[in-house]
């Protein structure tokens, strides 16, 4: 579940600066000054978290392509924008970005699982943000559907590189050569 908490804009400077109750049991993200309150993820969604994250640091490893991390983790791309994204790869050449207080600057890949309360967020205004920023590789995955979009930044600007559903089988990102997920994998706790 998602809240916004704040009619005015907010930057992540002035979010640092807040006071939380050290029994407050959400996770915060700005959105271009807007302040969202969520809650923790339900257990589906950890599950197709947990399969992606388990899938992805396998393959990263074994190809010594740099590191995933899963949520809770801050992504701070600018002074208006620190998302909280399901899953972030961030490659060998762009470690420097990895701090003590998050990640300060622009991951190659940023993963969002959807639920019907951050469908529009994921959808539209995320997409719109990271490709702005200049993220590589942006999927969206949507449990509900049983589906994984891929966008791909080609000249500044998201292409569909991939959409498939569990009744498509297989999917391939562009930024990792060589690696194919069997939606099925992904998916099989969420379907009957």
């Amino acid at each position: 579940m998602e809240t916004v908490i704040s009619n005015t804009k907010v930057s992540v400077k002035e979010f640092r600066e807040m006071l939380f109750d050290e029994d407050d049991n959400y996770y915060y993200e700005i959105i271009n000054g807007e302040m969202i309150q969520k809650s923790a993820p339900t257990p589906m969604h950890q599950r197709i978290c947990k399969i992606l994250l388990i899938t992805l640091d396998k393959f990263v490893t074994e190809k010594k392509l740099g590191e995933i991390f899963p949520s809770p983790i801050d992504v701070f791309l600018d002074d208006y924008n620190k998302p909280q994204p399901d899953l972030v790869f961030v490659s060998n050449e762009k470690q420097s970005i990895i701090t003590h207080d998050g990640i300060i600057g622009i991951p190659d890949l940023l993963i969002e699982i959807i639920s019907p309360t951050s469908l529009i967020r994921d959808r539209i205004e995320k997409k719109n943000l990271y490709e702005r920023v200049g993220v590589s590789e942006y999927w969206v995955v949507d449990p509900q559907y049983a589906a994984i979009e891929i966008y791909s930044l080609r000249n500044n600007r998201y292409e569909l590189h991939t959409a498939a559903t569990i009744f498509e089988g297989e999917f391939k990102s562009a930024l990792f050569e060589g690696l194919t997920i069997n939606l099925a994998d992904i998916f099989s706790t969420t379907v009957s």
